[in-house]
């Protein structure tokens, strides 16, 4: 027979009340029942833990050294069962969140800092990835939760979506189309130079799709792979780029050109494996996230 936790409650208490009939009132057991358990355990450990010879009860050499143990062991379990109700009310936790690169410029600030203003207590790991890796780490449970775009997933991923990326052309002070306010056709774009984030961004595919669609072959001076890097080139240069709406509205020395077409928006989704198990920390960011509080992203979501 392996020792049970009761048998280490039932121990403990007799050591306590030194007496087996005061342990059992304690317990709500039939005093009978309580020294039938004990004798169990010291048969399971084979020595004598209680010296039942004298007018009370006491703990043998072997008890006392077993004792120590038991009180630990509960004492612990006692934290561990504090502990859950702690990540219940979410006074503590761990959050594993990734999100693909162009959200890092103006989402996941805004969002973490809300999540952390509410839940001090959680820990928040977050991680730049593209939106494979960001699928790949979710399916191999690595991630609790990943932010990207919406569209064709990996089998065993699901998408709820947060609100649609609008993305546009931008320009610097330098640029000859700062101020403009006419429709720049695609196909002038030929003409000029552009700045684009490198091809294993979701945003350039989205924008080599986009003038593919319109057979147009923009002449590409500088790509970046960051958006910070993209922004801070388009600043000091004559080069035009690409970024989402979002992204241009906090730069205020970036100006927007409309082009005609525009380019296509985007859905951008919540992604979290199929059937796993879900965290309170997760459940909460995840509520957050789709609260659609501008507050918290600069623009209007849902």
């Amino acid at each position: 027979m392996q020792p049970e936790l009761r048998h280490l409650r039932y121990l403990l208490a007799v050591a306590e009340h030194a007496n087996f009939t005061r342990a059992a009132e304690e317990l709500r057991i039939a005093q009978p029942t309580l020294s039938q358990q004990i004798k169990q355990l010291e048969k399971a450990l084979g020595a004598q833990l209680l010296d039942r010879t004298g007018r009370t009860v006491r703990l043998t050499d072997a008890g006392e050294a077993y004792a120590r143990y038991a009180r630990s062991a509960l004492r612990d379990l006692a934290a561990g069962e504090r502990a859950v109700l702690d990540v219940r009310d979410l006074s503590r936790g761990q959050l594993r969140l990734a999100v693909t690169p162009t959200f890092t410029a103006y989402l996941t600030g805004p969002l973490v800092a809300a999540f952390h203003t509410r839940h001090p207590g959680i820990t928040v790991e977050v991680r730049e990835l593209p939106q494979d890796r960001v699928e790949a780490e979710l399916l191999a449970d690595r991630l609790d939760l990943g932010i990207a775009f919406d569209g064709v997933h990996l089998p065993g991923i699901e998408a709820a979506e947060l609100f649609t990326e609008t993305l546009g052309l931008v320009v610097g002070p330098a640029h000859p189309f700062a101020g403009r306010t006419e429709p720049l056709l695609i196909a002038d774009l030929m003409s000029h130079h552009l700045a684009l984030l490198s091809e294993d961004f979701a945003t350039r595919r989205h924008v080599d799709a986009y003038v593919a669609e319109h057979r147009v072959r923009p002449r590409i001076a500088v790509e970046a792979n960051s958006v910070s890097a993209l922004t801070e080139i388009v600043r000091r240069t004559d080069l035009a780029t690409v970024l989402p709406d979002a992204v241009t509205r906090d730069h205020p020395y970036l100006t927007p050109v409309p082009l005609s077409p525009a380019l296509p928006s985007r859905g951008v989704a919540l992604l979290r494996r199929s059937g796993g198990y879900r965290s309170a920390a997760a459940e909460a960011f995840a509520g957050l996230a789709m609260e659609g509080d501008e507050t918290v992203r600069g623009h209007p979501i849902g």
